[in-house]
């Protein structure tokens, strides 16, 4: 070990090279005329800036090497080329111009492309554009994104869902390292707030080459907000509110950057009674949540780091059936009490030719949850009913600690997990780009509460791998291959270890000028979690007893990608479909009997496929380029060998938006929309599910920037369910109850920027 430190250590000496600049200009390749504000990145240094009003700009301290320059600007088709250091000579770069938006650097596959380079199909979506959808929060926001679902219960509670996928087989992404906060669990939400979050990138299918186990399913993968340009200054105040549970989120942000060090800070608080449907407001669907983002980046010539810290606290009450009618916003019994800490650590050392990401990460979830049944004295829990029972609306934070004090947590589980992340971009020999590196994860569990759902243990993984990508003059080639294992031991009671080796090959060409086609094959894996190995118990909120098997298998998938996109400057259209087969998929079965009154279920392993796909279209007419039509439809189904349907699969989603962008004298980067968004009847559902009906909501909104003291004032107006439909979504856990989803709901945003 101490020999590969000295190696290392002089390689990092022997590469030190003298700093570089780099000057340049941007021009209209039709006009010829300087572009003012164009946006100039480079994404493997995560270093950029923009143009003056000339359209010159200038970048300094930069590493010797080779490094793709992204230039952008809205109108204009990005600019993408990699670029030798040391230069000779100023750059001139001509755009051209396209209705089509704007495309940014995908994060989440490893080589730093544009999403019209990558070979694998990744979606992206900016947090500012899901948010004007009206979505509550970040969980609601992101099943506006195609092939993207949610298991909700009610709003403060929801978990995503990839194309039929969910739970453990879709693996979380933030500030760089995996999300773990006891996500095996139906009703545990995502557990994120999008606030100093910058956009969301979705890759749909196995990533287990990438990510390891728990990644079968697909990848969420959340960017954080990038720092301040160079020697620059921001800050920014948000706020936005809700009709329908007048809900309140705000936070407020700063940054700044220096030549070397940057700095940012971001606050946020959200609070929301019961949603409201046409007949009822859904008792203890309320929450809040208090968040809390920092980061302290240094950026050298020839090293970069950044820390980031995230603490995210959040009261959610769990809905049971219809009761008190209230617009209280501190959450009834049951409720969870979750906080999570996550600390991370990213750097990047260049050499020459190369270069070394070191990424590392802890992650602190304390979950407690708290139910009628509790140890206090009779006395306290009458006192704490008729508290609860009470119609007024002010809760200060006086009685919400009095309340804390009262109760004990019915479950408490503490989960610590740190993991790293260290990967070796080698040198680029011809047309090969080649990848190598290790990933793992000690994580343990701890339970402190009356009542337990999984056991103390401790799991640790750790993985090797290797991928690369290929440029042939009319192909592009991605293949990879990885090797990983997991232990997870229960003191006195299980010691078990699953290993599993995967693929990955993936295609990309141009069929013809205008039509891409993209071809994935990937094997993905998942090991069984705690619950499936050693429940036994009553689950609480899932009124059922649950009972473990520690003789499951690992989950083993093989799924096949075709995505094609035919584009030009005023249509696109794209259909993607897949084909996953998941041998030993891992269910929950009644096996006729009862326990405590709840019905008991098995976990069981069966082969099973799921198939399906995304499809659509978007056009933008000329010479009306401001007028956008936009199609989708997406579909999943999924079945066992034996011919059952399987759980939880989101029904067939129709969506049709007509939005329109434009400029006005006082508004710029003015926007509207109109969606009509359709859901078709879910019929084909597993033995223990009903039937769902099919239903279409209405929405629709407007917004812009307008100039307010010499700063810019973003607003936006939006409503959702404008019909205020009754409906209830197949992946809603208030279903069997017969409880309604939200009603109309108009919301009202503005963020104003120093």
């Amino acid at each position: 070990m101490k020999q590969f430190i000295n190696v290392l250590l002089l390689l990092i000496v022997t590469n030190i090279y003298a700093q570089n600049s780099i000057n340049g200009t941007i021009l209209n390749s039709e006009t010829k005329e300087a572009i003012a504000f164009a946006n100039i990145y480079f994404p493997q240094l995560e270093k950029g800036t923009t143009t003056n009003a000339d359209g010159v700009f200038s970048l300094n301290n930069l590493p010797t090497g080779n490094y793709k320059i992204l230039v952008s600007y809205v109108g204009f088709e990005t600019f993408s080329q990699t670029i030798k250091l040391p230069l000779q000579e100023n750059l001139e770069i001509r755009l051209q111009s396209s209705a089509i938006e704007m495309e940014e650097v995908i994060v989440s596959t490893p080589f730093h492309k544009l999403q019209s380079e990558n070979v694998m199909k990744v979606e992206q979506r900016k947090i500012s554009d899901l948010k004007k959808k009206g979505a509550i929060n970040l969980a609601q926001g992101i099943t506006n994104i195609p092939g993207v679902e949610g298991i909700s219960t009610g709003i403060g509670i929801s978990k995503p869902v990839i194309r039929g996928l969910s739970s453990n087989r879709v693996l979380v992404y933030t500030q760089g390292i995996r999300l773990e906060n006891q996500q095996f669990g139906s009703e545990h939400g995502l557990g994120v707030n999008d606030a100093g979050i910058e956009s969301v990138e979705v890759i749909k299918g196995p990533a287990s080459l990438l990510y390891g186990s728990d990644a079968l399913g697909g990848v969420l993968y959340l960017n954080p907000e990038r720092f301040a340009q160079e020697n620059e200054s921001e800050t920014d105040l948000n706020l936005q509110y809700f009709t329908n549970t007048e809900g309140l989120s705000t936070n407020l942000g700063y940054k700044s950057s220096g030549e070397q060090f940057k700095f940012l800070i971001r606050g946020s608080f959200a609070e929301h009674a019961d949603y409201k449907t046409e007949d009822y407001r859904v008792t203890n669907t309320r929450f809040n949540e208090k968040d809390l983002k920092a980061a302290l980046g240094y950026q050298g010539v020839h090293f970069k780091t950044e820390l980031r810290y995230n603490m995210n606290a959040s009261k959610l009450g769990i809905p049971e059936e219809i009761g008190v009618q209230s617009l209280n916003n501190y959450p009834l019994l049951p409720y969870q009490d979750i906080t999570n800490h996550i600390f991370s650590s990213k750097s990047v050392v260049f050499f020459k030719d190369s270069s070394l990401d070191v990424n590392l990460g802890f992650t602190y979830n304390d979950r407690k949850e708290f139910e009628e049944e509790h140890d206090h004295d009779e006395e306290d829990h009458d006192e704490h009913e008729e508290d609860h029972d009470d119609h007024e609306e002010d809760h200060d934070d006086h009685e919400d600690e009095e309340h804390d004090e009262i109760l004990h947590p019915a479950l408490h589980m503490k989960l610590k997990t740190f993991n790293y992340d260290v990967k070796y971009h080698m040198p680029k020999m011809g047309k090969f780009e080649t990848i190598v590196g290790v990933q793992g994860m000690n994580q343990t569990n701890t339970n402190y509460g009356e009542e337990q759902l999984i056991p103390d243990a401790t799991t640790n993984d750790f993985g090797v791998l290797a991928t690369s990508h290929i440029h042939f003059e009319k192909v592009d080639v991605q293949l990879g291959a990885r090797f990983d294992t997991r232990n997870i031991v229960v003191e006195n009671t299980i010691d078990k270890n699953f290993t599993s080796f995967n693929g990955a090959l993936g295609f990309k060409t141009n069929l013809t000028k205008n039509v891409v086609a993209r071809l994935n094959v990937a094997s993905g894996f998942r090991a069984p979690n705690l619950a499936e190995l050693t429940s036994y118990g009553s689950h609480e909120g899932t009124n059922r007893f649950e009972i473990g098997n520690e003789n499951l298998n690992n989950e083993q998938n093989f799924q096949t990608d075709l995505a094609l996109e035919y584009k030009t400057d005023h249509l696109e259209v794209f259909a993607n479909g897949f084909y996953n087969v998941v041998n030993d998929y891992i269910y929950l079965s009644p096996n006729g009997e009862s326990i405590n009154e709840d019905p008991v279920y098995l976990y069981l392993q069966e082969d099973a496929a799921l198939y399906g796909g995304e499809f659509g279209l978007h056009i933008h007419p000329h010479p009306l380029d401001w007028l956008h039509i936009e199609s989708s439809f997406e579909t999943v189904t999924g079945k066992q060998n034996g011919g059952a349907y399987l759980p939880l699969i989101p029904a067939n989603k129709i969506k049709n938006t007509l939005r329109v962008e434009y400029d006005l004298k006082h508004l710029e980067k003015g926007n509207a929309f109109i969606t009509l968004s359709t859901a078709l009847a879910q019929n084909k559902t597993s033995v223990f599910e009903t039937e769902t009906g099919g239903y279409s909501l209405l929405s629709a909104g407007f917004g812009g920037e307008i100039n307010v003291f010499k700063n810019t004032l973003q607003f936006q107006i939006t409503g959702t369910n404008l019909t205020n439909k009754k409906y209830v979504n197949h992946l809603s856990r208030l279903k069997p109850d017969g409880i309604y989803d939200i009603g109309r709901n108009f919301s009202f945003s503005v963020s104003y920027t120093l």
